[in-house]
């Protein structure tokens, strides 16, 4: 149990009240000075507040301390990834005991007369490496003395000789951009600040494209850098001076052209840009104003484009066009249909093959992975998709590997009591042929179970729950609970295998994930039901869920705990404010609960991208007052609340450090209820906390001791 003493004298944030003026309302906000990250002050205020949680929450320390040993003990730390073969070599990661990042390898690959055996990957031992193996980059020696580590990305060119890379020392997100000659193992002179996500190599290896950021954070730039010239000379390639459009480029699948993407969550625009071509300029191909969301994959070898959209499918369709037929006036009814729409299914996206077209899809609510045929594609002899089957009923089936001269494709598969598995896939034939089931120490599946239950929302909507519980628990009676919920930007909570949730049922606890709306898991219109004006579906859902969980004898109305980050945190600020008194404590990691406040300015990173997801409040009245009714930190009210965690990074671009803290500073001022409600800020972090495997299970044992804690199981059962 806590000292009251300790529980009794909170850090006071200081009361300097600004107003925030829009559509004739004045909202008088006495925690926006928080927001200057440069002042000692606030700092301070941060420190205070991690001093006052330590204290708080130190009785937890021996639980956090089990928690951690639990994960690490579990867990194969000695391991290596299955090796995937791209243009002769063999890549792989491996993983060492008591080493907190991975180190990227490669061997040379043979080949034969034997395509199979020239494809099966060859066997490595975790614990030694092979005489002719190349390390590309040790994670663990890049962070050494940094207070974080962070690789954006990687690319190699086509002669497999380079290594273009990228690394972030603060958790901002902002990498600076380096070039190994692997011949050498040494870096060339070429260093470039600022870089974003994503990185190639052109054809013939002499320009590096990459992307920046503008003062948001929103990737508004891809420029070519060629190598041994000065960046300062980097040519720019496309920029999107849209604020509400973020910016991506992808090679194509034969690596030849530069397939250029502006979109948000409603509608994109692609471009693409010939690599092999001299002077090439940049081709629309299909254009925003169509307003459609979409992916293209070039075929080789043709003047064909495929194409996954919505053009009146919500749920996608997938769609073969001549190249000639698209650019700024191209008619998608036009398009020969591939895929039609389905409602209960949804249609991700798709890769190529030299025989295959794969798609990714969804169907009742899981990831999946079909084939079909590009002999007769588009045709009236195209053949049915083929779909691999397996075992369990819930599962994530995800492509991970697909190259046009590869015979076969590679399949990550789990489910949240099957340790993730890699497949290989042979196209011909699609013989399924295991390579890899990740070891757990310690585990038995048999222990556990995951079941399907569906809780019925306010206006009848059915909303799908996870139950995951031990399989020896006794349900005759309701049980402590800790329930997960997200629901935004159509992201689906997939069916995952995850040591540190086994920590938390062997404690007796059932583990529940509240599939709400605002989410992907039934298709396109599960999103649109929970975004914009419909927003608070997401909330009410999980108050429905909880509900649902009681009345079914599940959960005991007296141990629930809620869990959820970053969107998910504004799902938790949110339930906070509506349904207190369901909840023995809510646990908040990086979360959204000032999101009017963000939305409001442009000029915060990202938040102008975020009006596709909310809506515009600065144009519309009626979107301000919608998102005012919710938004969690104007809606702090006189009530009891339960025992809150905000768990938070000081450098993190997505949510930013001060949205918590405004909203533990306010909690505590308005509030009426002798529960704790601690800050706890990591002050070298970003939006995924610190950086390292070791670091990752501390974050998570602490989340979890507090959970177990505030429920009273802290013993194993």
């Amino acid at each position: 149990m806590t000292d009251p003493s300790l529980t009794a004298n909170p850090p006071q944030a200081a009361q300097r009240p600004t107003t925030r003026s829009f559509h004739g309302d004045d909202f008088i906000d006495n925690y926006e000075w928080l927001r200057k990250k440069s002042s000692p002050e606030v700092i301070d205020h941060l420190k205070a507040e991690n001093e006052y949680t330590d204290a708080v929450t130190a009785s937890q320390q021996s639980l956090r301390d089990d928690l951690f040993n639990e994960i690490k003990a579990r867990t194969v730390e000695t391991d290596l990834s299955v090796p995937v073969r791209r243009r002769g070599w063999w890549y792989f990661t491996r993983s060492a005991e008591g080493k907190p990042y991975t180190v990227q390898c490669r061997v040379k690959a043979t080949d034969s007369s034997d395509q199979v055996a020239d494809w099966t990957p060859p066997v490595i031992d975790p614990e030694h490496s092979l005489p002719a193996e190349e390390v590309l980059l040790d994670g663990n020696a890049l962070a050494e003395g940094k207070p974080f580590f962070s690789l954006g990305g990687m690319a190699l060119n086509e002669e497999g000789n380079l290594l273009a890379y990228c690394v972030d020392n603060a958790g901002d997100e902002r990498f600076t951009l380096y070039i190994k000659d692997l011949s050498t193992g040494e870096l060339l002179s070429d260093v470039i600040e600022g870089v974003f996500y994503g990185l190639a190599f052109s054809p013939d290896s002499s320009t590096v494209f990459y992307t920046v950021v503008d003062e948001t954070w929103r990737p508004n730039q891809i420029l070519a850098h060629r190598l041994g010239t000065d960046a300062a000379q980097d040519q720019l390639v496309f920029e999107e001076n849209d604020p509400g459009m973020w910016l991506g480029f992808d090679l194509s699948p034969d690596r030849k052209t530069l397939m250029i993407s502006s979109g948000n969550s409603e509608y994109s625009e692609t471009s693409m840009l010939d690599l092999a071509t001299d002077q090439a300029e940049v081709t629309l191909l299909v254009p925003r104003e169509l307003r459609l969301l979409h992916g293209i994959d070039l075929m080789p070898d043709t003047a064909q484009a495929l194409i996954t959209h919505d053009f009146q499918a919500p749920n996608n369709m997938v769609s073969l066009a001549e190249v000639e037929q698209l650019g700024q006036d191209t008619k998608p009814e036009q398009w020969q249909t591939v895929v039609a729409h389905e409602d209960t299914v949804k249609v991700e996206g798709t890769a190529l093959t030299g025989s295959h077209v794969v798609l990714s899809v969804r169907r009742d609510t899981c990831e999946r992975v079909q084939l079909i045929p590009l002999q007769g594609l588009g045709t009236a002899q195209q053949a049915p998709a083929i779909e691999p089957g397996f075992e369990d009923e819930l599962f994530t089936a995800s492509l991970t590997y697909a190259e046009l001269d590869a015979p076969l494709i590679r399949i990550s598969y789990t489910a949240d009591f099957t340790p993730a598995r890699v497949y290989d896939l042979w196209l011909d034939g699609q013989k399924l042929d295991l390579r890899k089931q990740t070891p757990v120490n310690n585990y038995d599946a048999s222990k556990y179970l995951s079941t399907r239950d569906w809780a019925t929302a306010v206006d009848g909507t059915k909303i799908p729950l996870t139950i995951m519980r031990r399989a020896d628990l006794d349900t005759s009676v309701p049980q402590p609970v800790l329930v997960y919920g997200y629901g935004s930007y159509e992201a689906s909570m997939d069916p995952g295998f995850g040591i540190p949730r086994l920590s938390v049922l062997d404690r007796g606890v059932i583990f529940v994930i509240a599939h709400v709306r605002g989410g992907g898991e039934l298709g396109r219109d599960w999103y649109l039901k929970g975004k914009k004006l419909h927003k608070k579906n997401t909330f009410t859902d999980f108050i429905d869920s909880t509900q649902h969980l009681i009345e079914a004898g599940i959960a005991d109305p007296k141990r629930i705990v809620a869990l959820g980050g970053s969107a998910g945190g504004l799902l938790m600020g949110a339930i906070a404010n509506m349904a207190p008194q369901l909840y023995t404590a809510i646990i908040a990691q990086v979360p959204f609960v000032d999101a009017l406040t963000s939305i409001l300015d442009p000029d915060l990173p990202l938040s102008a991208l975020e009006w596709e997801e909310w809506g515009n409040p600065i144009e519309s009245k009626e979107v301000y007052d919608y998102m005012k009714s919710y938004s969690p930190y104007e809606n702090v009210t006189a009530q009891a609340y339960p025992k809150i965690a905000a768990v938070t990074s000081l450098n993190d671009t997505r949510v930013l450090y001060v949205e918590p803290a405004k909203w533990v500073a306010k909690l505590r001022e308005v509030g009426t209820g002798d529960a704790p409600i601690v800050l706890k800020t990591e002050m070298d972090g970003g939006h995924g906390g610190a950086s390292g495997r070791y670091e990752s299970w501390k974050s998570r044992a602490w989340d979890y001791a507090f959970a177990l804690d505030s429920l009273g199981c802290t013993k194993l059962v």
